[in-house]
């Protein structure tokens, strides 16, 4: 799918991903020609280095944010920057640049205003009590919650970089629903989706984790945003 880019911008939160983080900017810009911007997260390796000589504007942190906060930052800069359309995607390559395309096409048609690649069958045992826990709390009708690979259009980009949604440890369920609540279209395009190049996810690998995670979404959700389970049907 060729949809126009004009006024888009590709964001990419990194810490500590200098063996992938240039080949992700590169294809980036070579499919798209679009301008690619790496948010450091106060990365100990080369990754601000490696993400400049492949083309990349970084950012970098002087305090860890994490993913959200990283993202946010970005949201925010491209605001500044005059641009309509955001595309985050992560630095480790499981997210395929020549989908964005896919992400996009939703956005171009009108049909929404957040986009989120989709792959399900990525999910471990954990993953997936996650989502399944998370869409009875909340409502969302949405198969993969967490996915980082997302298009979001100018109303979306506002709402994220406010004060309100500068809470969130994660670009996942309080997102969604603060998303939800001013009343944007969210819809899923189903997009291949690679194992991690190195590393390993920052929620799903331990149950300890993954239950710490679910008890802070929870309170965050009930307390900061609140749920209904009577959501508009295109979220």
């Amino acid at each position: 799918m060729a949809a126009p880019i004009f006024s888009t911008i590709a964001l990419i939160p990194a810490h500590n991903e200098e063996a992938t983080v240039g080949l992700i900017v590169a294809q980036v810009r070579e499919l798209w020609q679009c301008p690619v911007v790496v948010i450091d997260d106060c990365s100990r390796d080369a990754t601000a280095q490696v993400a400049r000589t492949a083309g990349a504007t970084v950012l970098p942190l002087t305090i860890q944010l994490g993913a959200w906060g990283a993202i946010q930052t970005g949201l925010r800069y491209a605001l500044r920057q005059g641009y309509h359309t955001a595309i985050t995607l992560d630095a480790d390559g499981q997210h395929g640049p020549a989908s964005i395309g896919v992400l996009l096409e939703p956005l171009v048609r009108d049909q929404a205003d957040v986009s989120i690649g989709a792959f399900p069958e990525r999910a471990s045992r954990a993953r997936r009590l996650a989502w399944s826990y998370f869409r009875w709390l909340t409502g969302l009708k949405l198969e993969d919650i967490t996915s980082g690979f997302r298009a979001y259009n100018h109303k979306a980009m506002r709402v994220l970089a406010s004060s309100e949604a500068s809470l969130f440890d994660y670009q996942d369920v309080g997102v969604l629903l603060i998303l939800r609540r001013q009343g944007l279209r969210i819809v899923e395009a189903p997009v291949p989706m690679h194992p991690r190049a190195n590393g390993a996810s920052r929620v799903f690998r331990s149950w300890l984790i993954v239950g710490k995670y679910m008890l802070q979404t929870s309170l965050l959700c009930i307390a900061r945003v609140g749920y209904n389970h009577s959501p508009p049907a295109d979220c």
